[in-house]
């Protein structure tokens, strides 16, 4: 007991003198107000991938997108609030669908790759613009995709209805349906693709960029948690979406003029059978990304949604990891914040306009928000140092546990 003390007085003196905690260091249990601490980690195996590309310089008030706080690579929660539990992603970000209320999040802007959850980029883009009824022709380029990555099965000469195609997209993570839908919304895939960036602009997801559709790994391509949780807020606000996210199966039609019978496709994403109240979302994995997920449930008329970037299936896979994230969500009071997901919009490429004003104290920020209806913006984390910081992390060691929710296990085919 003695010694574990010693251990949490230890981290805590690190940490209020703002010097780096070791990686294996065991983190808090909560946090006191205005510290910052290393994401609680858990151990990963070993893996082959190749080499990490080198992204972009962040321009400082991309960073800050949100909220001051959120500009970290490290843990950032609301002052006092338990601890999350330890994921293996290096990077994600836990937040309010309906009030845009940042809860928490690790490395909020750090840069990642994001394989299949870029889809979720093309969805908010495509989605208003294609009707569901309208019939495509599937062409040779729409096929045009790496061998062995994951497609649905549609045929060159075959003729789906949009909607279907959706389906496949979503639910199987169609490579050549996210080539056919670009390609639909704007003339060409790779039109498709200057839309799919200009969308994230406008939604203030400056630190994303796409080069393929489908998420397949190319050269520039980039996203982080935060961007990620704007995107997914778009798709999540439009019913039409949120219906194919739910869907647990579809029938892929027969193709009578090629001679090939039609086949039935199922929903690869175990939250929407495991977890109570789930909206749904979106897996995805390469070699270079990892394992990437976005993931949305509601509780209690609360509707929250998690991202995680960069992370291992052992030895807990990525979508429950992002439910674990997401019971941490639903455990904090509705007010918490640390910050905000932006409107569309609101902030112009460099950023500007990104940081909002903090509140004088959080009581003060949530009265304004209840009295005008808007989102809370007072901001948490922020490194301040000193004796009270000091003591309020080591009674805050001592004091507080966690609970976390473990979700049965379901087989997954990862994409």
């Amino acid at each position: 007991m003695r010694a574990r003390v010693l251990a949490a007085a230890t981290v805590a003196v690190l940490l209020s003198t703002g010097t780096a905690v070791p990686a294996d260091a065991a983190p808090p249990t909560a946090l006191a107000p205005g510290v910052t601490a290393p994401c609680p980690k858990l151990p990963t195996p070993a893996v082959t991938r190749p080499p990490r590309p080198t992204p972009p310089e962040p321009v400082p008030a991309q960073r800050a997108v949100g909220g001051e706080a959120l500009a970290t690579p490290g843990l950032v929660v609301p002052p006092g609030t338990p601890a999350p539990p330890p994921v293996t992603a290096t990077s994600w970000l836990v937040a309010d669908l309906d009030s845009g209320a940042v809860l928490g999040g690790c490395g909020p802007h750090e840069y990642a790759t994001p394989a299949s959850v870029q889809k979720l980029l093309l969805a908010a883009t495509m989605l208003p613009k294609l009707d569901p009824k309208q019939v495509a022709t599937v062409t040779r380029e729409d096929l045009d995709i790496e061998p062995g990555s994951s497609a649905v099965g549609l045929l060159v000469g075959g003729r789906y209805a949009v909607e279907t195609v959706w389906l496949g997209l979503l639910l199987q993570s169609g490579n050549e349906a996210a080539n056919l839908l670009a390609r639909l919304g704007a003339g060409s895939t790779e039109a498709g693709v200057r839309e799919m960036n200009a969308e994230a602009r406008r939604l203030g997801a400056l630190q994303t960029h796409a080069v393929t559709p489908s998420g397949l790994d190319g050269p520039g391509q980039f996203t982080s948690a935060y961007d990620l949780a704007l995107i997914a807020r778009v798709c999540f606000a439009n019913p039409t979406f949120r219906r194919y996210a739910l869907t647990e199966r579809a029938q892929i039609p027969a193709q009578p003029a090629l001679r090939k019978r039609g086949f039935q496709i199922q929903n690869e994403n175990p939250l929407i059978y495991d977890y109570p109240g789930a909206l749904g979302g979106k897996t995805g994995f390469t070699d270079l990304a990892r394992h990437t997920y976005v993931g949305a449930a509601e509780r209690n008329g609360r509707r929250l949604v998690v991202t995680l970037l960069n992370a291992e299936r052992r030895p807990v896979r990525a979508w429950e990891q992002g439910a674990r994230l997401l019971d941490w969500g639903f455990s904090l009071p509705p007010d918490s914040s640390v910050g905000r997901l932006v409107e569309p919009g609101e902030v112009s490429e460099d950023g500007a306009a990104a940081t909002p004003s903090a509140a004088p104290d959080a009581g003060a920020a949530v009265a304004a928000r209840r009295s005008s209806g808007g989102a809370p913006e007072w901001l948490g984390g922020a490194v301040v140092g000193g004796s009270a910081g000091l003591v309020g992390l080591l009674a805050a060691l001592l004091a507080v546990g966690r609970r976390r929710r473990r979700p049965r296990r379901r087989a997954v085919q990862w994409d």
